[in-house]
């Protein structure tokens, strides 16, 4: 099971990195966009990067009680 949990985590982590490099990127950027565009995608950032965890978590729950397979639910 250990596996199975693997890539979920690898996944989430390197989105997160990714959310973080925009976030610094549009720090260093903060000249060029107005206040509220900055506060804006901060906010998108901030959310996406929950999301992800929360996906994260059911995710592992899923693999908890057994459920390998997500798709066979649809």
């Amino acid at each position: 099971m250990f596996k199975q949990i693997i890539a979920p985590i690898v996944i989430t982590i390197t989105l997160i990195i990714i959310m973080i490099g925009y976030s610094i990127a549009i720090i260093a950027l903060r000249n060029i966009f107005p206040l509220f565009v900055i506060i804006l995608l901060g906010f998108f950032i901030i959310m996406g990067v929950i999301i992800s965890i929360i996906t994260l978590i059911e995710r592992i729950k899923e693999l908890k009680k057994g459920e390998n397979n997500d798709l066979s639910k649809y």
